[in-house]
């Protein structure tokens, strides 16, 4: 954590623009590292293409899916819909949890885990050209650093407010 010292050597405009930058960066960098990940050449889109990332890197490829539209950061009912078209692709399954009714967990498909994992080295091509190659690999880790202190800030922040209610 900086310190207040730290804080207070940083001007207002300083913090606007060092953000308005890392959205800037953020917004021109993201299209680059989805283009070409689907390899039959369909727009996978952002949503799409973290939901297999992250049932792939899971145990047995699946997740509670109330947990995983939290995570990509979509609606309940956005959510859904993706879930739904992924499932008329046959690229995920709903499986129901044996020990609690309220829980449906979204698992990937010998088809999804197939696509997942094509994606995955197409991604992790791209991360290396327009991320590790102008970062560097101590830039990498220091950004894996940074972004893991403000989600984890946030998620507390979040919490917090929550419990206020």
């Amino acid at each position: 954590m900086g310190t207040r010292a730290d804080a207070e050597r940083i001007t207002d405009e300083d913090l606007i623009t060092c953000w308005g930058l890392f959205h800037e960066a953020l917004s021109a960098t993201s299209p680059l590292l989805l283009r070409g990940i689907d390899p039959r050449g369909e727009d996978m889109s952002g949503p799409w293409f973290e939901v297999l990332i992250r049932l792939q890197r899971s145990p047995q490829h699946r997740l509670p899916m109330s947990q995983l539209a939290r995570e990509v950061s979509l609606s309940s009912g956005g959510f859904t819909k993706l879930a739904d078209r992924l499932e008329r692709n046959g690229y995920l399954e709903r499986q129901a949890c044996p020990s609690d009714r309220r829980v449906t967990y979204a698992a990937l498909t010998e088809k999804g885990l197939a696509l997942a994992e094509q994606a995955r080295t197409r991604h992790v091509a791209l991360l290396r050209e327009h991320v590790l190659a102008p970062l560097g690999a101590d830039g990498v880790r220091a950004l894996a650093e940074q972004a893991r202190k403000l989600r984890d800030s946030s998620r507390r922040a979040h919490r917090s407010a929550e419990h206020k209610r």
